[in-house]
């Protein structure tokens, strides 16, 4: 099961409309003045910040409600235009878990712990490559039905856990399911949620295949 051994800590945070997964990456176009503030706070520190999904309200003007689950992530390339606006390129390191949300001026900021997964044992790394089966079968019916989420091959990393999160990315699900992954305490329980999830999607696209 999963553990959290740090004390919380402050990190600046970021609410999203979708959610950032440990080990991919994602890119953002950041243009409100709070965001703004949050990307040189980062940039003159250690480049880190929090994601976390927005569960009701707007990316933009501030008021939303948000999960208490998100990842930690390393701004692993940053350009500032002459406007003012900035282009992240975000890489996802760690879940974390929001202890307690701060005020949002002069941009959102948490504690966070770090939550720690305890090593999976060598039983599950069958389910692994049944994992990987059930996405390319789950990509390559998706190309089939002309969708651009199912080009490509599957590249999946051999350990369960980084094979989990690359698979809820290359199958491209929504952003409810993603977090519902993200939220999962333990390697075996989200490989074994991703796994279920991906079979129901194969599921629907053989239907759409047969013209059900």
């Amino acid at each position: 099961m999963s553990q959290t051994v740090e004390l919380p800590v402050e990190l600046p945070m970021f609410p999203l409309g979708s959610v950032l997964l440990p080990s991919t990456l994602i890119s953002l176009h950041v243009f409100e003045e709070r965001y703004r503030a949050l990307a040189r706070h980062c940039m003159a520190g250690d480049r880190r910040l929090g994601v976390v999904l927005i569960e009701r309200g707007s990316e933009v003007g501030g008021g939303d409600v948000r999960f208490d689950v998100g990842t930690r992530a390393l701004i692993a390339d940053a350009v500032e235009l002459d406007d003012g606006r900035w282009i992240l390129i975000l890489v996802g390191e760690d879940r974390v878990r929001v202890t307690r949300w701060l005020a949002d001026d002069p941009y959102p900021r948490a504690e966070v712990v770090v939550c720690h997964d305890e090593a999976a044992g060598a039983e599950i790394a069958g389910r692994r490559d049944e994992l990987e089966r059930v996405l390319r079968l789950v990509l390559a019916r998706k190309a089939e039905l002309g969708d651009p989420a199912g080009a490509g091959p599957a590249q999946m990393d051999p350990d369960p856990a980084l094979a989990t999160w690359q698979a809820v990315s290359m199958a491209s699900l929504g952003p409810l399911d993603a977090q519902r992954v993200l939220g999962t305490d333990g390697v075996a329980e989200r490989l074994e949620m991703v796994l279920a999830l991906l079979e129901e999607e194969a599921s629907v696209l053989a239907q759409r295949l047969a013209g059900g």
